[in-house]
């Protein structure tokens, strides 16, 4: 998924006219739009463990991200301007701003799940392949010796399944 959406902040530096504020606010309303439904189809893939389908997310992502930055530093920039000249639209921002954060910290909270989750089997794992490998032997106590953590084998994962 290709994003289509131009930088417009690449192409104007300074505001100087209301033509301009207008046109940087509605394609900052544009880039977070198109920023919210991909970070929105991102949470339904993680959700559904589609994993190997939010990495080709990214690319897109990346670069919508890449055009939010940079438009909202031009938009920091032109602040003074922006509220003076278009007051109304910069008060819109503000909500869009806001509604966007709290997808965005939905975002993160799905992340750090699925991240969280995958490491925790991922020690799991080797854990267990650590255990299997350690000899069987008994301690003083009669009781089975425990594999030390630092004799730990590595383990290789293949992405390519």
């Amino acid at each position: 998924m290709r994003t289509t959406v131009p930088a417009i902040a690449d192409t104007v530096a300074a505001l100087k006219t209301r033509e301009h504020g207008e046109q940087l606010i509605a394609h900052l309303q544009h880039v977070m739009q198109a920023l919210r439904a991909m970070l929105e189809k991102e949470i339904e893939l993680v959700r559904a463990g589609r994993l190997t389908e939010v990495a080709r997310l990214e690319p897109s992502k990346a670069e919508l991200a890449r055009i939010y930055t940079t438009d909202a530093a031009v938009v920091r920039a032109n602040w003074a301007f922006l509220k003076r000249e278009v007051p109304a639209m910069v008060e819109k921002l503000r909500t869009w701003h806001d509604a966007f954060q709290a997808l965005l910290q939905v975002n993160l909270a799905v992340l750090a799940t699925a991240h969280a989750v995958s490491e925790g089997i991922i020690r799991g794992v080797a854990g267990e392949l650590a255990r299997k490998a350690a000899p069987s032997t008994y301690g003083r106590s009669g009781r089975p010796n425990l594999p030390r953590a630092n004799q730990a084998q590595p383990m290789a994962l293949s992405r390519t399944l």
